[in-house]
């Protein structure tokens, strides 16, 4: 099976990620053969191997690429230095990579600008590739093992009120009592978005036979290609038994050639895209007033959170969103406790 170098479509890239991706082309165009012939490697591996999805796939190469062009003296900016004498062997491409040389890397980045969220990213990556070409026979030991990078800083995410967040649902089902078919699929999103706390690619990936209504849940394909089944209420029921019933059909007569098994199509026919998502979320958001604007992440954040504080275990949660471990979902208990210190504070007559 052929593996494609992971890209973005440059149209959807900010300047600063535009800017990197063809730093990093050039650095993995001037890497030695045999590198190349690794970070190939390494590539299916994480496609085809551990089933990751494209984006990720392409953030963890290019770390590695970061991290080879650093170890050969390759830079996006001089490319051309960085084409060291060919090796004959594949293990000749990471010699010299070791615990001293990762953490020089790491403080390369500290010093180009980097953030510690970002340099604790890339530590991460450099830690899976590392364990990975020790599998494989290229390196004798695992110098990733004993890598410590700075702690990344976890803000706490943005949630909207229990409140606030029924008002942006009430606004949008008014929209889509007028029956316009863009109208009745955005407020279908919506309340599936918060009903389910499912990521955006994951709602995006959704087939209408994803959708039981008998049991009233979807099945979700999530990171790594893992299923799960995430039950949803009887107004996400109404809003997505609507678009189908009403809004999507009439999208489908005036497509050329529609996406026939996507649950949430565009304009055109194909299959919902995650910019369109995004935008649909911040503009109901924003049609709220005094409602902190947020996106479809933040409708995740809001749908843990507001379980968490209606009595819904822990473990419940991270089944829910697919967590692949309990310490990601614990991130919501922060938000809960910081919200009821909140409330303690103004209504404890002894609180100040």
């Amino acid at each position: 099976m052929t593996i494609r170098p992971a890209s973005l479509s440059v149209k959807t890239m900010s300047p600063k990620d535009r800017h990197r991706r063809v730093e990093l082309s050039s650095v993995r165009a001037a890497l030695p053969e045999d590198a190349l012939r690794l970070v190939g490697d390494y590539e299916r591996h994480l496609a085809v191997e551990r089933g990751l999805s494209q984006h990720t796939v392409r953030a963890y190469v290019g770390d590695v690429v970061s991290l080879l062009g650093f170890l050969h003296g390759v830079t996006g900016t001089n490319p051309g230095s960085a084409v060291a004498e060919s090796a004959t062997e594949t293990q000749r491409s990471l010699d010299g990579l070791n615990l001293a040389c990762l953490r020089a890397w790491l403080a390369d980045l500290l010093g180009s600008g980097a953030s510690r969220t970002t340099v604790a990213r890339r530590a991460a990556a450099a830690r899976t590739f590392t364990a990975w070409a020790r599998r494989k026979g290229v390196l004798a030991g695992d110098p990733g093992a004993r890598l410590v990078a700075p702690r990344a800083q976890r803000p706490l995410p943005a949630v909207l009120k229990t409140e606030e967040m029924g008002e942006v649902l009430l606004a949008s089902a008014s929209g889509a009592a007028e029956l316009q078919p863009v109208a009745l699929r955005d407020h279908a999103v919506l309340e599936l978005l918060y009903a389910t706390g499912v990521r955006v690619s994951e709602l995006c990936g959704l087939d209408v036979g994803d959708i039981e209504f008998d049991r009233r849940v979807v099945r979700v394909i999530g990171k790594g290609d893992k299923e799960r089944v995430v039950p949803f209420g009887v107004p996400a029921e109404r809003a997505v038994r609507d678009w189908l019933d009403s809004g999507r059909p009439a999208i489908v007569r005036g497509a050329r050639k529609p996406e026939n098994g996507a649950l949430f199509l565009g304009i055109r026919g194909g299959r919902l895209d995650p910019r369109t998502v995004r935008r649909l979320v911040h503009d109901a958001i924003g049609a709220v007033p005094g409602v902190t604007d947020s996106g479809p992440h933040g409708l995740r954040h809001s749908a843990a959170t507001h379980l968490l504080e209606g009595g819904a275990d822990l473990r419940a949660v991270q089944e829910l969103l697919g967590h692949a471990t309990l310490a990601t979902t614990q991130i919501y208990t922060h938000v809960t406790v910081e919200r009821l210190k909140a409330i303690h504070d103004q209504a404890h007559p002894r609180a100040r």
